[in-house]
């Protein structure tokens, strides 16, 4: 194992530590620090959106706190789900008043987390809702789509809502829009290396040489097959083959594409692979209004990549272009 860390066991603390002095916007609350809330606090009268998950994804999930985005985050250990007390901590820390959603990807641990907090939060009398985001297609069939994992599309669904609730929009109104944006985005990645959990000390899984994985999930969760590797253009159609279907895009159609590296691809590899999602759309006849190409949701040092594609109305579309600013994105 090559990595830059002290000790493995104090790998997301001293990584949170360095992110907060590094962004002096953000601060760690608490007990023992795994919750991140941005400087300001709460805003009054806005709905807050709190997230969280587990670590070694950056910039998900914490990365996208700030103006017109999230407002807080609950941290777990790298790749494990946050405790409740982080969850129930966070939620009170995005409380301005207007209620607070719940906003994170689909995973188990997630899941219990958050839905106990939210149910102890209930009792003392704070609005509360809640979105799972499930965007990708290789995790489960389209008929138990309730089933499938949350990975990059999040990015887009955080933005959307962020900038509903920065809008002044009701709890109600934002849980409607962050669904709306999560059932009009699909995600596909493949993976051509594993990545090492610090605990662990080793690789998640093993892949050889010369093969992809396609399908593979954030934490090395099995894909749809895995084989020789092919060339980028051939991995650009079958990710679109994968994904289109499910959005039933027409000529006219204006869509977001968020091309994303899984930690080790350089932005190079993903302008590739962004190239040939462009010609196919476009001779499909869909514009693409919001192109995202870059590290916005990572598995450690995991080479790969992920397609994600959000189907657009004339809402969805104006809210990802309102103006927001965190660590890791601003939009003008």
């Amino acid at each position: 194992m090559k990595k830059i860390l002290n000790d493995p066991h104090a790998y997301v603390d001293e990584m949170l530590d360095g992110l907060c002095l590094a962004h002096p916007e953000l601060q760690r609350r608490g007990e023992g620090g795994r919750v991140i809330v941005r400087c300001g606090g709460a805003v009054p009268g806005k709905v807050g959106i709190v997230t969280g998950g587990g670590s070694g994804h950056l910039p998900v999930f914490l990365g996208y706190l700030g103006e017109g985005l999230l407002d807080s985050c609950a941290v777990g250990n790298v790749f494990a789900g946050p405790r409740m007390d982080d969850c129930i901590d966070a939620m009170r820390a995005a409380d301005g008043g207007a209620g607070v959603l719940q906003l994170y990807g689909n995973y188990g641990g997630d899941r219990m987390n958050f839905d106990m907090a939210a149910e102890m939060l209930a009792l003392e009398g704070m609005p509360v809702a809640s979105v799972r985001v499930a965007d990708d297609v290789a995790s489960a069939p389209t008929a138990q789509r309730e089933k499938r994992r949350g990975v990059a599309g999040l990015v887009l669904v955080y933005k959307a809502a962020g900038a509903k609730a920065a809008a002044g929009a009701s709890l109600d109104e934002v849980a409607a829009l962050a669904r709306k944006a999560g059932d009009a985005c699909r995600s596909i990645g493949v993976a051509l290396s594993p990545c090492v959990v610090p605990e662990s000390g080793k690789a998640s899984f093993a892949i050889g040489e010369q093969e992809v994985e396609f399908g593979m999930g954030i934490h090395g969760e099995p894909g749809i097959w895995r084989g020789p590797l092919k060339s980028a253009d051939a991995l650009a159609d079958e990710m679109l083959e994968h994904v289109l279907p499910e959005l039933a895009l027409a000529q006219g159609d204006r869509v977001a594409v968020l091309v994303n590296s899984l930690g080790a691809t350089p932005a190079e590899e993903l302008y590739i692979l962004y190239r040939r999602v462009a010609e196919v759309l476009a001779g499909r006849g869909a514009t693409i209004v919001h192109p995202l190409v870059g590290r916005y949701a990572t598995s450690m040092e995991m080479a790969g990549a992920s397609l994600s594609v959000m189907k657009l109305d004339p809402e969805l579309e104006a809210l990802l272009a309102a103006p927001a600013d965190c660590p890791f994105w601003s939009v003008r």
